[in-house]
């Protein structure tokens, strides 16, 4: 992984409080008490059930674990070496068939056979596992991860697991001594902590073991025709349990930090405890809330309930996803459409921010750690909200539309000069036609409203040519200052002969002549929109033709 940090950023670095540098620092612990210290090369890692198509959860593990990777390398001034291994539980039987694929009936045959075994419903690639596999390499690959790919399925066919399943056949009472009583009574009597693949059907089997033979390193079980098979653990012809799996890997990889979700939490003891009784020590672990739908349902691979990564590039910047997944890890979000017009906006504020925050600052600013010590040095001069606004004032139907009016506020702009802005104007036509539009809700103004509108109109109509978005907004300010509605005595410097405005004149402006409950600073709007066509906004709203096309 590429090291940026800046000598002066280094010398603060360990009192940085951001998240990934807190999880840095327990590695950094970690390996001052383990044998080889920091000789040794740090494995992070995560994990993946390629079930079904990878959903932006799954992105989110890797994008935070890459954020506290940048930040171990900060701590340890990049003379640790460090490797991040996207480990996919490709081998794991196919239990359900997911909502949201073709072919159902097609699957539905092969129920219960490793995911790298059912042939792909898409119909693209060698199996079903290896199509969801590539899917998420396609994307960790577009946004530029550096990582490692791995396949259960090589790793346990290969040998590269041998060695660890044998020590499971060895110390198999122990494994169940851990697992057992967590399970109920009915469960206890069929559970095996191995899973053999039916040399017959390909189909992974839960069945209770006759005989397991350490020595010998075989299993014995009944197959689903009532034969009893003996296989070897190795060689890919017997997997295991997800959970013990789970330990197995951090003991066989010799995995220092692994993060997942809320559901697993209560697992962390048994994970854990097959890790050390299969001879290895258990990573730092890193557990996070997770993402739910706009029903607050917890987001599925075989649902298909909430956002692909595919659905949230179509609408915005990769690095505003990534902002998603760096703010508050530990706290449940709700992650659907709406949320992404707040991400893009934050994204742009902490990237204008930046270059003028210290040092330290600048470490426990997002976009540090969403571009590797490496932020862009230009944000967009114009706000995502301002965007949509525009689109919904002009009707614009490409970006070519609203470059017309970012070139009346900005003489010298172009779409090479600000790439970002010529971007995001692209998404903002796209996300305000499919999301937008059809909520749009103006309503007419009562006699007080329509008053302060016209006498908006008139006092923008004596504005000086050229005038700045913060003299334009001055002027919206008046306007409310002046009618009884809208003072507000209690804003922070009013007076009674200067009062404040009220948030209630803002929000008439925006449902009157944009059919929306709020929107970004008027002022900025007005600059961007021009004078005569904000007029002529005003004029259509109050002749009862608000949201018409001209």
């Amino acid at each position: 992984m590429s090291f940026h940090a800046t000598p002066a950023q280094l010398e603060v670095s360990a009192d940085v409080r951001a998240w990934p540098f807190e999880e840095a620092r327990r590695i950094v612990d970690r390996l001052k008490k383990s044998k080889g210290g920091m000789d040794k090369t740090v494995l992070f890692e995560t994990g993946y059930g390629p079930s079904g198509l990878p959903h932006i959860g799954t992105f989110g593990e890797v994008a935070r674990t890459s954020m506290v990777r940048r930040a171990f390398e900060t701590l340890t001034e990049g003379k640790v070496k460090t490797r991040l291994l996207c480990f996919s539980d490709d081998m794991d039987g196919m239990r359900k068939v997911p909502d949201n694929v073709p072919n159902q009936d097609m699957l539905r045959e092969n129920l219960h056979k490793p995911l790298t075994r059912v042939p792909d419903p898409f119909g693209q690639y060698e199996s079903f596992g290896h199509h969801n596999n590539a899917m998420l390499r396609r994307f960790l690959d577009t946004f530029g991860f550096e990582y490692e790919f791995a396949s259960a399925t090589d790793y346990y066919t290969s040998g590269k697991f041998d060695e660890i399943l044998l020590r499971a056949a060895e110390r198999y009472q122990k494994i169940m001594d851990i697992m057992l009583p967590t399970l109920g009574e009915e469960r206890q009597a069929t559970y095996s902590c191995f899973l053999p693949i039916s040399p017959k059907t390909g189909r992974v089997l839960y069945v209770p073991m006759k005989e397991v033979n350490a020595k010998a390193g075989t299993i014995t079980f009944t197959d689903e025709d009532g034969e009893d098979i003996t296989l070897p653990v190795t060689g890919g012809r017997v997997k295991l349990q997800w959970k013990p799996d789970f330990g197995a890997r951090w003991a066989a990889l010799g995995v220092d930090f692994e993060m997942y979700g809320k559901d697993h939490m209560s697992n962390t003891p048994i994970y854990d405890g097959i890790c050390k009784v299969l001879g290895g020590t258990p990573p730092e672990h890193f557990v996070y809330e997770l993402f739910l739908d706009e029903k607050g349902e917890k987001i599925s691979k075989s649902k298909g309930n909430g956002l692909t990564i595919d659905e949230w590039l179509t609408y915005a910047t990769p690095e505003s996803l990534a902002l998603f997944m760096f703010q508050k890890p530990k706290s449940a979000k709700k992650m659907h459409f709406d949320v992404i017009p707040r991400a893009v906006d934050d994204y742009l504020q902490f990237l204008g921010a930046y270059p003028n925050q210290d040092p330290k600052a600048q470490l426990e600013n997002p976009v540090w750690h969403i571009h590797a010590g490496t932020p862009p040095a230009q944000s967009s001069p114009v706000s995502f909200a301002l965007l949509r606004n525009l689109v919904a004032a002009s009707n614009a139907e490409s970006k070519d539309v609203l470059w017309g009016f970012i070139r009346r506020h900005m003489d010298d702009a172009t779409p090479e000069k600000y790439p970002l802005l010529d971007t995001l104007a692209g998404y903002a036509v796209r996300y305000y036609r499919d999301f937008e539009l059809a909520k749009k809700s103006y309503r007419a103004p009562d006699d007080v409203e329509r008053d302060a509108l016209q006498a908006l109109s008139d006092t923008l109509a004596k504005a000086p040519p050229g005038a700045t978005a913060e003299q334009l907004q001055g002027i919206v300010y008046d306007i409310g200052r002046s009618i009884p509605r809208y003072q507000d005595l209690n804003a922070k410097g009013a007076t009674p002969e200067r009062p404040g405005v009220s948030n209630a004149w803002f929000a008439a402006i925006y449902e009157v002549l944009l059919g929306e409950s709020k929107g970004p600073r008027f002022g900025s709007f007005i600059a961007l929109y021009g004078v005569e066509e904000t007029r002529a906004l005003i004029a259509k709203a109050l002749a009862g033709k608000a949201g018409q096309a001209a």
